[in-house]
């Protein structure tokens, strides 16, 4: 009973559910500026703004429904103005702020050159599923990576034979410091389930990005990627594979 009288008096009066809306709003512009390693208020602050913008369409059908003009309106403006808020500011963190300060994470790492080191193949917006890139045939173990949209962003192909039911994932490392990049991201970010239970070397890949977060855009490092198997029957984890590439991270 209290918490339906609560629901009442938030929604009745319609500057309760734009207040909590602006708090989500410098919730979410605050969270902009946590460190580039973790990104765990960028989430939380993420939902509670998904939260504030759905009571504020709901306090405004509300209002509509009770014949309230003026405040419903009012409501909605303010829910768009949020939107496009959001929108800009995300447009900033993303493409703008990187490109004048960045993190300084690979200032002063040297990459190391007595170790063969690949680099990863570009891809653009136009290569498509079915391109010659992606579909090369490997007879041995292998580990691919591709750019993506951005420095920073990429996708990933496997290549192993016979294997049981499970998931694989990526883990990364610089190299001369042995330091673990996107730790909190980057296994959920790049798991793939596998199962191939014949001889024959098989591809698996995925078409989702994985983001590395630690250096800066033109400022290269060297990391290890190493490829990590979850059997489904067993729940087991293990190091499958290993592979050395020159990265740049995305700044951010």
């Amino acid at each position: 009973m209290i918490v339906v009288n609560a629901v009442k008096v938030f929604f009745n009066n319609w500057i309760y559910p734009v207040i909590f809306f602006g708090a989500t709003l410098i919730i979410f512009f605050f969270s902009g500026f946590e460190n580039a390693r973790s990104h765990y208020f960028q989430n939380i602050a993420s939902i509670i703004f998904c939260i504030g913008l759905l009571l504020l369409i709901v306090s405004s059908i509300f209002q509509f429904f009770r014949k309230k003009w003026r405040e419903g309106l009012l409501s909605f403006v303010i829910l768009i103005g949020g939107i496009i808020f959001v929108l800009i500011w995300t447009f900033i963190y993303a493409f703008v702020i990187p490109t004048i300060d960045g993190d300084k994470w690979a200032d002063n790492l040297e990459i190391p050159k007595n170790i063969e080191l690949n680099k990863p193949i570009d891809l653009t917006f136009i290569v498509p599923i079915d391109d010659s890139v992606r579909n090369i045939k490997k007879q041995f173990t292998d580990l691919q990576l591709y750019n993506s949209v951005q420095k920073g962003i990429y996708q990933y192909d496997f290549w192993i034979g016979k294997i049981e039911k499970g998931t694989i994932y990526l883990k990364a490392f610089e190299i001369t410091q042995e330091i673990e990049l996107s730790e909190d991201r980057l296994k959920g970010k790049s798991e793939i389930p596998v199962f191939n239970p014949g001889d024959s070397i098989v591809k698996f890949g995925s078409l989702k990005d994985f983001t590395i977060y630690e250096g800066d855009w033109d400022k290269p490092y060297a990391a290890r990627f190493e490829v990590w198997f979850k059997s489904e029957a067993t729940g087991r984890e293990r190091k499958l594979f290993q592979k050395k590439y020159i990265i740049e991270g995305w700044m951010r």
